[in-house]
């Protein structure tokens, strides 16, 4: 059973979200959990994909990563990494560029624009007076 990540600790979280496969099969849980439906036909058939948890049509043929249309797509750097800046943004009062940077061993600039993201897509899902935190999992896959 999973628990929810306001419930984690931070060893709990580390060791469920320790390597790339992990994400992904979390993404790919969270993105199609209603199902699938191919963006180039609307097909709701698929396949295996040629990349591990991505699916592909069975009529178009087209690929879809488990990373396309979330809050990570585009991230140039490990998903355990950027999984943890997520889980540090929504769950840590506050932290500055400069520790996230010293902890993951990452440029401060690339934290601070992913934490940036993190802080817009926050904006986007709840009301701006309100205070209660955000769970990682409701930010995952973006509002199209």
């Amino acid at each position: 059973m999973f628990i929810p990540f306001k419930q984690m600790t931070k060893e709990e979280f580390q060791a469920t979200f320790s390597t790339e496969e992990k994400c992904l099969e979390f993404l790919a849980e969270q993105k199609w959990q209603k199902g699938y439906v191919c963006k180039k036909c609307g097909h709701t058939n698929y396949c295996k994909g040629k990349h591990p948890f991505s699916r592909r049509c069975t009529k178009c043929k087209h690929d879809e990563s488990a990373k396309v249309d979330t809050l990570f797509e585009g991230c140039r750097f490990p998903l355990p990494k950027a999984f943890y800046i997520a889980f540090l943004v929504c769950n840590a009062k506050k932290i500055s560029i400069h520790e996230i940077s010293e902890e993951l061993n990452l440029r401060q600039m690339t934290c601070w624009s992913f934490k940036k993201k993190l802080h817009e897509c926050i904006m986007q899902k709840q009301d701006i007076s309100s205070q209660q935190k955000i769970d990682l999992q409701e930010l995952i896959v973006r509002e199209m």
